[in-house]
């Protein structure tokens, strides 16, 4: 596959994301598998093309004081150690694509499931300490093992759950995919694999640099994020059934 295009879908991928408070560790994940890329490289660049793509969104949150620090600590103290243990799996590369596959396809049913609007929701949720953190233990343990920050799983659930307020929501998803993901990426570099093309993966960190800042910026603005969620899903979708086909038989 050309680089040009590479780095193009990425851009695209980190703008649509950006634009709704997401990462895009899934989707640069499932365009490396579709696309046939080095497997044990995957995870690390999905991982450092999140941080980058998170860390401008997180920063805002933070200064807008969107970011309830004591009920983020039980998802993020379970989440964090569990990503750095799932990230030292030595997975074989059928193994991780079918994890990979089975990954897409849950995340594509939460991204396409409607949660109600703001002024419909109504807080039912009760903070149970122990609750968040199986949650976030479990979604940082899967996010390390397969190299996504977890985001696109916790923000839907926490929806559903009535966790909170939907802005407070992304905020939450935003903290713990960047945490997740420096912990993840952790984990990995304690094998990183030889013959690493650096060179690509800068250029890609670039391409989602600059598709995450005009998606901030411009995407929440110009398109409705449940038609970006629902057109993100069914992509999503299709590459985690093309992703079981090729590596179940």
């Amino acid at each position: 596959m050309p680089h040009t295009e590479l780095l193009f879908i990425f851009f695209v991928i980190a703008f649509v994301y950006a634009s709704v408070g997401f990462g895009g560790g899934s989707s640069y994940l499932a365009v490396l598998a579709l696309f046939a890329f080095p497997f044990k490289e995957m995870r690390l660049i999905a991982l450092i093309c999140n941080i980058i793509v998170v860390t401008g969104g997180t920063i805002v949150f933070v200064k807008n004081g969107q970011v309830a620090w004591k009920r983020i600590l039980p998802l993020a103290i379970a989440s964090v150690p569990m990503a750095f243990v799932g990230a030292l799996m030595k997975l074989s590369q059928t193994t991780f694509f079918v994890i990979l596959g089975c990954s897409l396809i849950v995340a594509a049913i939460l991204l396409w499931i409607k949660t109600k609007s703001k002024q419909d929701a109504v807080i039912f949720y009760q903070n149970n300490y122990w609750k968040d953190a199986l949650i976030g233990g479990g979604i940082g343990f899967l996010s390390g093992m397969v190299g996504i920050g977890g985001g696109i799983f916790l923000s839907p659930l926490l929806n559903l759950m009535k966790w909170d307020e939907p802005k407070k929501i992304a905020a939450t998803a935003s903290v713990f995919i960047l945490v997740n993901s420096i912990s993840g990426i952790f984990g990995q570099l304690i094998s990183l694999p030889s013959g690493i093309n650096f060179t690509m993966i800068a250029l890609l960190c670039i391409a989602v640099f600059v598709g995450g800042q005009a998606g901030s910026r411009i995407g929440a603005i110009k398109f409705n994020p449940l038609t970006i969620r629902r057109v993100t899903a069914v992509l999503v979708f299709f590459a985690g059934i093309e992703t079981l086909i090729k590596h179940l038989h």
